[in-house]
């Protein structure tokens, strides 16, 4: 009998290491972007000290991501998620590393920085999306529950941007924003070697074989089918919308207002690498929480409290005080808050997109939510440097108020608690939700 239980634990251990190696994986990539996300701005502000220039920068590296996302949920079903997944961390890791070496080397001019900052814009949104739509087949393989993978994929990505926000403010107080980009280089590089490894044989993560060959007018279809699709969930397009205005407010507060607030303000950029820690430890507490309890309250109720909270409160404590401890506190809370956002929003889309159409959805859905982010990094650098700091904080927090109001007014959010998804059936291609 200790024959069979260790064979069936070994069975177990194998079941479960596909989704291990893609949450392991997506940790160490998120833990770098949080290293690039801290360590360009100040990187920029440093060489030009210019809030425009930084906010140039963010437009240059998420323009791509919307291009990114628009058109490649058809490319990566025929190429396999796990090729894309591998190449997409390959491209990026190559991208990042050249910023600081061609600095060194005395060659790095202004343009070229923006355009290796697109490159890794534009090949890191098809690898993100390759290992988010792996997670319900790799989740039911584990044999655990929708919900449950969604909420641990969810806090091991706010986990992971805590650990490298805060490793990214000490790095570059030690050994300068330079450094910390050739650290993130070689996080690419070891998440696309976990994946390449850890999920050979998944069907789930192969080519999709049956798929028709590529043409201009089969990717014309499926890109319509696609966006056909979202136009009648209306749940769906309601938060791609809503979820847009507010990734372009935080585009503008990550890239541009938190950069000079810590500069101006609060020291340096190891108060900026603590305060987004801090919003990144808040942010774990509140996925694990809601992975543990948050499917015993209304998921609307439970998302238009933590909105609120996650969003306003910040820029206006920032643009208030100039002191860190009391922006700390109000990011860790935002962030408790936050955490419960993404999984209530990534459980609702399993559950109303067909597996058929999931990696297309999902780029369509990124699209639409980052489709505003480009504007919020350029638009933000060139509100501080026309109304300052503290009007820019100000006028951001006010237009995030009113966004993260939009479920109490708009009806397609009522059916955010509903068992059925509300998008129209697709004729025989379609299959049953996942998690229905």
């Amino acid at each position: 009998m200790s024959g069979d239980g260790g064979h069936a634990e070994e069975q177990s251990t194998r079941r479960r290491t596909p989704l291990a190696a893609v949450l392991t994986a997506n940790t160490i990539s998120t833990a770098g972007s949080s290293l690039t996300l801290i360590g360009v701005p100040w990187f920029v502000l440093e060489t030009t000290g210019s809030a425009g220039r930084a906010g140039v920068v963010a437009f240059c590296a998420t323009l791509p991501i919307v291009v990114a996302a628009l058109v490649g949920g058809p490319v990566i079903d025929r190429l396999g998620r796990r090729r894309v997944s591998v190449g997409s961390d390959l491209i990026c890791a190559l991208a990042v590393g050249a910023i600081p070496l061609l600095h060194f080397a005395g060659a790095l001019h202004f343009w070229l920085l923006c355009a290796l900052m697109a490159l890794e814009g534009l090949a890191a949104t098809p690898g993100r999306t390759a290992r988010y739509v792996l997670v319900p087949d790799l989740a039911e393989r584990a044999g655990t529950t929708l919900t449950r993978a969604a909420s641990l994929f969810d806090a091991v990505q706010r986990g992971a941007r805590m650990a490298g926000a805060a490793l990214a403010g000490l790095l570059i107080a030690l050994v300068g924003a330079e450094s910390v980009l050739l650290l993130d280089a070689a996080t690419f590089g070891t998440s696309a070697l976990l994946v390449a490894l850890g999920i050979r044989g998944i069907r789930a993560a192969e080519p999709v074989r049956d798929a028709v060959p590529v043409s201009l007018t089969t990717y014309r279809a499926e890109l319509r089918e696609t966006y056909a699709f979202l136009l009648r969930a209306r749940l769906l397009l309601a938060v791609s919308v809503m979820v847009m205005v507010t990734n372009g407010l935080d585009q503008g507060w990550n890239a541009v207002l938190l950069p000079v607030h810590a500069e101006r303000e609060l020291g340096g950029a190891t108060q900026l690498g603590l305060l987004t820690a801090s919003f990144g430890a808040g942010g774990l507490l509140g996925a694990l929480l809601y992975g543990a309890v948050g499917h015993r309250f209304p998921r609307r109720a439970v998302f238009t409290v933590a909105f609120v909270l996650a969003g306003a409160p910040r820029f206006v404590v920032a643009a208030l005080t100039g002191s860190a401890l009391p922006l700390a506190a109000t990011m860790a809370l935002g962030g408790l808050a936050g955490g419960m956002l993404n999984p209530i929003l990534t459980t609702v889309t399993y559950e109303r997109v067909p597996q058929a159409l999931r990696s297309r959805v999902s780029g369509a859905l990124t699209a639409g939510c980052e489709l505003a982010m480009p504007l919020g990094g350029l638009g933000a650098g060139l509100l501080v440097d026309a109304a300052g700091a503290r009007g820019a904080l100000l006028a951001v927090g006010a237009v995030y108020l009113a966004t993260t109001l939009s479920p109490l007014v708009f009806p397609a959010w009522r059916t955010m608690d509903a068992a059925e998804h509300d998008a129209p059936a697709l004729g025989s291609k379609q299959e049953a939700p996942v998690g229905s």
